[in-house]
């Protein structure tokens, strides 16, 4: 009887420790995530005949170090950030992916990337403002609370009548895992971008080589 109660004590010493392993310690060195949503283009011979050039968003962040952490549950943290550093120039980029692969009325765009003033001829220029993108973590004993959010504002301006659409996004997620990984933090921010966006395209549509309202 004795052995066997000492059998089960070290078998649960032991889960507790490998679980309270993936909250130990953080040492301060920061994660660089790719969370563009990846793409599944539709079946079409051309895009549509618009063009669309989509710049950098500005980040107007308060802390534009990073976008979040994780705080460990022996002590320490983790930070996080996309790679490249620059969440304006990742959205701007998600968006073009989007729009390329299937964006209004499910069809592909000619859509590029440029800095602000490098496309006096588009047909419509896409600028927007970042407020917040944050991801961030806690580990507590047998799991880690995930949490994602994001606060944006995209404007297009549209050339043929000197008009201007703009919408304000905000998006949040959370998740709680087991075993910690950082693709948790990848998989949960990439949602957010994908489900910001897919709303921005749910918002409004492609008229007379224009983005208006979609209702």
């Amino acid at each position: 009887m004795i052995p066997s109660l000492m059998r089960v004590g070290t078998g649960i010493l032991l889960s507790v420790g490998l679980m309270a392993s993936s909250g130990c310690g953080g040492s301060g060195e920061t994660l660089h995530l790719d969370v563009l949503p990846p793409q599944q283009p539709v079946q079409v011979a051309e895009p549509e005949a618009v063009k669309i050039v989509i710049e950098p968003f500005e980040d107007r962040r308060a802390d534009k170090h990073r976008v979040g952490m994780r705080t460990h549950l022996w002590g320490g943290v983790t930070y996080f950030n996309v790679s490249g550093e620059k969440p304006g120039e990742v959205y701007a980029q998600a968006l073009a992916d989007r729009l390329r692969a299937s964006g209004w009325l499910d069809r592909s765009w000619d859509v590029r990337v440029a800095p602000a003033g490098s496309a006096p001829n588009a047909d419509i220029v896409i600028s927007g403002q970042l407020f917040e993108f944050a991801a961030n973590a806690k580990s507590r004993l047998f799991s880690t609370y995930i949490s994602t959010s994001n606060k944006l504002t995209i404007t297009a301006r549209n050339n043929v009548d000197r008009s201007s659409t703009s919408r304000s996004l905000e998006g949040a997620q959370t998740d709680t895992v087991v075993w910690f990984s950082e693709d948790d933090v990848k998989k949960l921010m990439t949602a957010t971008v994908k489900d910001t966006l897919d709303r921005y395209i749910a918002d409004t549509t492609i008229s007379q080589r224009a983005v208006r309202p979609s209702r």
